[in-house]
């Protein structure tokens, strides 16, 4: 029997939330169905799902899994305030090496070793988001939620990863709630 939050190995599952800048699409390999507490990081073929999701090429290891999950942990702590010292950890493991081909300006990551490219990337786009608009960085505010969004709408109003599920949820709760408790 497999954990119940431990995707059965060899099975691609589809999460529920993607699209998201890289960062916040990792933090949401993590998540919570009707089975409870999911995370798709627990072996190979979860990273190599991940991977393909974010077209990142690279060949999946334990190496990169490891690393990848320790960009994960840093990225969390970061977002919720905790602590930058776990992700400064990530980040010390390449650099942007700028070039002037004949094509122009290039600016490329430059990582001592390749498993960390992907976990690498993350965190540094962790950094684009707090430059441009950190206060756009939002987890879902349905309290049985997990995951992480990047706030693109006009007011930066936005409250969950997702109106038709979260949202709606929400809403029903609500609704349900001023029907059995009228007087409230």
């Amino acid at each position: 029997m497999t954990d119940p939050g431990q995707l059965p190995s060899g099975v691609s599952v589809p999460r529920p939330h993607l699209g998201e800048p890289l960062a916040l699409d990792l933090l949401n390999t993590r998540w919570i169905d009707a089975q409870g507490p999911r995370d798709l990081l627990t072996d190979i073929t979860g990273l190599r799902q991940w991977l393909a999701e974010n077209t990142l090429t690279g060949e999946a290891s334990e190496t990169m899994l490891h690393a990848v999950v320790i960009a994960r942990e840093a990225i969390l702590r970061t977002v919720r305030g905790e602590s930058a010292d776990e992700l400064n950890g990530v980040l010390e493991h390449g650099r942007i090496r700028r070039t002037l081909t004949p094509d122009g300006p290039v600016a490329e990551p430059d990582v001592r070793q390749a498993e960390w490219l992907p976990a690498w990337l993350a965190a540094d786009n962790l950094l684009d988001l707090l430059t441009a608009t950190p206060d756009r960085i939002k987890q879902c505010a349905h309290p049985n939620c997990v995951l992480w969004f990047h706030d693109t709408s006009k007011n930066g109003a936005r409250r969950w990863h997702s109106m038709a599920t979260c949202g709606n949820r929400a809403k029903a709760t609500r609704h349900y709630a001023k029907k059995t408790h009228p007087d409230e």
